[in-house]
């Protein structure tokens, strides 16, 4: 994919921190009896912006459109598969131009029907630089987006000349270069068709989002929380197996937490750092602790003299090395995190693009080889490294701290690893997205969609817009190029493993430990399980 502008980096480096942003929200009683009827109340966080499939690029208003929407594509719960759902067939014969069927039978909750123009005015709306949507990059591989959504001066066309309309049911895709894999993307949000009701009625239909999903909104209030519904005429076989939800808005997940075990609400799908140590005892079996796909790393700065200059690659890999991945992971996120081996994540499986041996040696603890390897690379910069993140949010100073000490302890020479905190993320992120860093700097990534390429492309090819390291390495490049072309999904993968291979010798990022998706849940409710992103899927839990 060309140069995607991936804003779940900026949603993550939030919401992958240990503490959520939620101020005790009402509590309904859910009942139920077991017979389908119960509703199941579960904490949340304000979405930052009304819910518009093209606009919402953070967890919270992700979990919404979960419920309301269903696209093209959907990914299996349990094993991340792409699956159609909307989509009868996406066919194609040579990876560039696409040809989508929809089903029979899908409508919005307003009645109208799901149609392949509630797809193409959608995906021209979320493209259209004038509607001002996060999420357009998802579209940029579209011929005809620059002309939609130009780097700079007005567009010159109102839609995207690669999207045509065939008939009702099918509409063809053409995209600016070969990629394999698109459709496999299109299970994320962004991708969700729209009714003529969004168009016709903008600011009606934002105070109450209609969709084509399991549930309906039957209202939201800021500040205080949404119910949703389910929707009885759903034509989906992934129906709700209880009567709907109510999201409970938290400013403090501590506070959830205790009206959790007060039996206030049934669902936390985000356990606070403070209660890791007794949550076992607390819950038993119904705490969940799972890989997601989600990574942290420590990226370095090639645009700097010192870092990006020729032999530093040494140096950095024997930083890797001087970190005890198992201790941190173990005594600061008691194992709610686990030690990356490569720079993506386990939840994609083997079949997905995980390596555990994608990072090799340098990403195993070895202080004596962490030396020799900094020396041989002509030392640290100056003789120190510093490690800057925000650190208005979760524990990310106490984990700086610890990669530091483990550092210096392997390192021997004193405090040559600093850290740098900065007060808030909105401060982190602009020095990072200005290249202003000296020295190593965190960056959260939670992928879009479950592929390899995600975890890849967007983050080290030349030039990607979440390449905030400046990383850049042509046979990478290169590899990247011939996977997205692939046709085979097999080889793609073979390929992009073969790419990520080039990372550990060059080491742009450290990869350092895994999230894992934490919940906990009440004895009221049951079938309670999070998918590979770490959301809660609503629709299966029962209500007893």
């Amino acid at each position: 994919m060309r140069g995607v502008t991936h804003a779940k980096w900026i949603a993550c480096a939030v919401t992958v921190a240990l503490a959520a942003t939620a101020c005790g929200g009402g509590a309904d009683t859910s009942g139920g009896g077991g017979d389908g009827s119960g509703i199941v109340r579960s904490s949340w966080g304000d979405p930052q912006n009304p819910l518009e499939p093209a606009n919402t690029n953070e967890v919270q208003g992700g979990k919404v459109l979960d419920m309301i929407f269903r696209g093209l594509v959907r990914y299996d719960p349990k094993t991340g598969e792409a699956q159609n759902m909307v989509a009868e067939k996406i066919d194609t014969k040579d990876s560039q131009n696409f040809t989508v069927t929809l089903k029979d039978g899908w409508t919005f909750s307003n009645g109208e029907k799901v149609t392949a123009k509630s797809f193409v005015d959608a995906w021209n709306y979320g493209a259209h630089v004038d509607n001002t949507q996060n999420n357009s990059p998802f579209f940029d591989n579209i011929e005809g987006y620059d002309a939609v959504h130009p780097e700079s001066g007005k567009p010159t066309a109102k839609t995207m000349s690669g999207l045509v309309v065939k008939d009702a049911k099918t509409f063809t895709v053409k995209l600016a270069e070969k990629f394999s894999l698109w459709p496999q993307t299109l299970g994320y949000q962004a991708f969700s068709p729209l009714p003529q009701s969004f168009f016709k009625n903008h600011d009606a239909w934002l105070k109450k989002p209609v969709g084509n999903g399991p549930y309906v909104v039957d209202s939201y209030t800021k500040g205080s929380g949404m119910k949703l519904r389910k929707w009885d005429e759903y034509k989906g076989e992934d129906a709700a197996k209880n009567g709907g939800v109510d999201l409970n808005v938290y400013t403090d997940n501590n506070t959830a937490y205790t009206d959790l075990m007060a039996g206030n609400i049934d669902l936390v799908d985000d356990v606070p750092a403070k209660q890791l140590k007794n949550v076992k005892s607390d819950l038993g079996d119904r705490y969940i602790n799972q890989p997601a796909l989600i990574i942290q790393t420590l990226v370095f700065p090639f645009y700097d003299k010192n870092w990006g200059k020729k032999g530093m690659e040494k140096v950095r890999q024997g930083l890797s090395m001087a970190i005890n991945r198992e201790q941190i992971t173990k005594q600061i996120f008691q194992n709610t995190r686990t030690p990356a081996k490569d720079w993506t994540s386990p939840a994609l499986g083997d079949k997905g693009g995980y390596d555990p041996e994608g990072c090799g040696a340098a990403c195993k603890y070895n202080p004596e080889q962490a030396k020799k390897l900094i020396a041989e690379g002509g030392g640290l910069p100056g003789g120190k490294v510093t490690i800057t993140s925000n650190v208005d949010t979760g524990s990310h100073r106490e984990w700086m701290d610890a990669v530091c000490n483990s550092i210096n302890n392997a390192l021997g020479k004193g405090a040559v690893c600093t850290v740098n905190p900065v007060g808030t993320f909105a401060d982190f992120k602009n020095q990072m997205s200005t290249f202003k860093m000296t020295g190593a700097f965190r960056s959260g990534w939670q992928a879009d969609y479950p592929l390899i390429q995600n975890f890849l492309e967007p983050l080290y090819s030349t030039g990607a817009s979440s390449n905030y390291g400046k990383f850049t390495d042509k046979k990478f490049d290169d590899l990247v190029a011939r996977a997205n072309q692939e046709s085979d999904t097999a080889k793609a993968v073979e390929d992009f493993q073969e790419a990520q291979k080039l990372l550990a010798g060059q080491m742009p990022a450290i990869p350092l430990w895994y999230q894992n998706g934490s919940a906990g849940y009440s004895e009221n409710v049951g079938d309670v399980a999070l998918n590979q992103f770490s959301v809660p899927v609503y629709e299966e839990i029962t209500v007893n």
